[in-house]
């Protein structure tokens, strides 16, 4: 039976672990400098390119798991614990991959590279976006419920193409004090839906738990 609010909430952790708006002050210290045209070029990059990696592990997430014995329960237990630590990082409001991202653009002579890295992977499509999707994929049953899946996810990279777009408004607008609330909120959010993962994956490793 197909469930569409599987796939609503699938959409919405997928939009709370991104967090385009949280990636604003980070894309606009990378860009410090450069061109409006290289700036419109590193933004459609980048969202093409967390639009095809979610969209290839959408697509491979089944084979992934039964190529490394992997199952569902353990898979989506581990990938709890990781959204949750995600979560606990939001909503404290860590900038500790912001040093880390501006490390590895340091090291690149090409602008674009910034785009796939370290602004695609592992900034907007990490682990626990990655994670969120190889779950619901094994979930995924039939051409609607992948259709489905494969159309939130390209909203989610026009979402972030029109963020990345708009980033020097709306940092402007929002400020530090802004993004970092909206950080905490997607955060809340996230650890509710880590803890739904969590407590799923239990039951189905211990079924007594039901």
């Amino acid at each position: 039976m197909f469930d569409f609010s599987e796939h609503l909430k699938f959409i919405i952790s997928l939009f709370a672990i991104v967090n385009p708006i949280g990636a604003i002050p980070i894309y606009i210290s990378l860009t410090d400098g450069y061109r409006p045209e290289d700036r419109a070029r590193i933004v459609r990059l980048t969202a093409a390119a967390v639009s095809a990696i979610l969209l290839v592990t959408l697509l491979s997430g089944e084979i992934i798991l039964r190529f490394f014995g992997i199952s569902i329960g353990s898979f989506r237990v581990g990938g709890g614990i990781l959204l949750l630590l995600v979560a606990i990082s939001m909503l404290q409001a860590k900038t500790s991959r912001t040093a880390h991202t501006s490390d590895e653009a340091e090291e690149t002579a090409d602008r674009e590279t910034i785009a796939v890295v370290p602004l695609a992977i592992p900034l907007l499509s990490g682990p626990g976006a990655i994670s969120t999707v190889i779950v619901y994929a094994y979930k995924a049953k039939g051409p609607l419920a992948y259709l489905i899946t494969s159309a939130g996810i390209l909203l989610l990279g026009l979402s972030v193409y029109l963020s990345l777009l708009a980033a020097p408004y709306i940092a402007k607008k929002l400020g530090k004090t802004g993004i970092n609330i909206i950080t905490r909120l997607m955060g809340l959010i996230l650890a509710a839906i880590s803890v739904e993962f969590i407590t799923s994956g239990l039951k189905i490793i211990f079924p007594t738990l039901n």
